[in-house]
């Protein structure tokens, strides 16, 4: 653990860069490049804007680990009082390294098969949220054949004219099916779990399903919660649509107080609260100029973060560098250290002539960054550390290329 040299060192150079060139250099000098660095104080501060936005008293948060499973950062969550949301069983296991009681862990995947099933149950994880009457059979089998204690069953919600292209969840007219198969072992249907979308910027698009979402959840005889959500967005484009955490936490308090009746409420943020905390720092290795247009290589790769394809392609690029004469600024391109074609971290950006040496920032990579990296184009992963209480630290080994050969079976 290193002790920040001064926090002035911390000062911004720009409005959009993380920290000061002296110290992002620091850090390179300590922990090598490229480097994921984790805000630690940001991450506090954003936990605790949406844990004050929803002010229904039987309200807890599960944060989504699908985005992130650094367990020092789970720890974060653990320490702020949320749980965790689970998509699979590595989800369940990483939270328990945490220090995350089996208790507060509510798993809401898909598609496991009876030995998965029987981990998480083996696990001590009492709440699951079943995406298809399949599901729900080989969880009360069992359920039945290993004699585990009572368990808290959801069901995720495909809801017709609303989540229609989703491959998740089980439609209305498939509850009865449900209730019965869970009654027939001793069990009950006692929640619904509602999944808007991946990464939904827009307020209304949750607010507007509110009423919706409830009436469906009445249809259930033995409805005690109702988890709302997954999906809430993050404004990678800096001034873009953001989600508005107060107006969604008013309205489905409103909602739910209206009701009259005891019901658990269970929300499940993931990359709103853990995008905007984090920063991938590279260096620049090659320069070179074709026409007006400056392409630059840095030291990582798209390797390093999640897929364009799936999770989208910007992210904001910085650098403390400031341009020449009037502070010209050039269409970048920022290339990966590798010749795949498509190793662009970055398209048409605005920024100054930068040389060999130079530092570059890519914004807002917590979510999807480290938890998608992968070894495709046979790089080691970068190393990660976390910003706290006036500290830096290691938080996650760099690899070397010896991972490369980790579990194959050599002559």
């Amino acid at each position: 653990m290193e002790k920040l040299q001064a926090m002035a060192s911390l000062k911004k150079s720009s409005p959009n860069v993380p920290f000061s060139q002296e110290f992002a250099q620091e850090l390179l000098n300590t922990y090598g490049s490229p480097l994921y660095v984790y805000d630690g104080d940001r991450l506090r501060q954003t936990i605790e804007h949406i844990t004050k936005a929803v002010s229904y008293p039987r309200t807890k948060f599960r944060f989504a680990s699908v985005t992130n499973g650094n367990v020092a950062l789970l720890q974060i969550f653990r320490s702020n009082g949320w749980g965790l949301h689970a998509n699979t069983p590595g989800d369940v296991y990483l939270g328990l390294q945490a220090g995350f009681d089996a208790s507060d862990i509510v798993y809401s995947g898909s598609n496991l098969h009876p030995a998965e099933m029987a981990q998480v149950l083996d696990w001590g994880v009492t709440t699951l949220n079943l995406d298809s009457l399949a599901q729900v059979q080989l969880c009360c089998e069992i359920f039945v054949n290993y004699k585990y204690p009572s368990l808290r069953l959801g069901l995720r919600l495909n809801l017709p004219g609303i989540t229609d292209n989703n491959r998740i969840g089980v439609y209305p007219i498939e509850f009865a099916e449900a209730i019965a198969l869970t009654r027939g072992v001793g069990l009950k249907v006692s929640g619904l779990h509602f999944y808007r979308g991946t990464g939904t910027n827009a307020t209304a698009a949750f607010t507007q399903v509110i009423d919706s979402v409830i009436n469906v959840a009445q249809q259930l005889p033995d409805w005690e919660y109702l988890d709302f959500g997954g999906g809430f967005g993050y404004p990678y484009h800096h001034g873009g649509v953001a989600f508005d955490w107060q107006v969604f936490g008013a309205e489905l308090t409103d909602r739910i107080t209206r009701l009259g009746r005891e019901i658990d409420l269970v929300i499940e943020p993931g990359r709103a609260a853990i995008a905007g905390c984090a920063t991938l720092l590279a260096q620049v290795v090659s320069v070179k100029w074709q026409g007006d247009k400056q392409i630059v290589g840095v030291d990582t790769s798209v390797a390093n973060l999640s897929v364009p394809s799936v999770y989208g392609g910007y992210r904001e690029i910085v650098t403390w560098k400031q341009g020449g004469l009037h502070n010209s600024q050039f269409k970048t391109d920022i290339c990966g250290n590798t010749t795949y074609s498509r190793d662009y971290l970055g398209k048409n950006c605005q920024l100054p002539a930068l040389k060999i040496g130079d530092m570059i920032a890519i914004l807002d990579v917590g979510a999807y960054g480290f938890a998608m990296s992968s070894h495709f184009l046979h790089r080691p992963k970068p190393a990660e550390i976390l910003l706290e209480n006036s500290t830096h630290r290691l938080i996650r080994q760099r690899e070397d290329y010896t991972v490369l050969l980790a579990n194959q079976v050599l002559k």
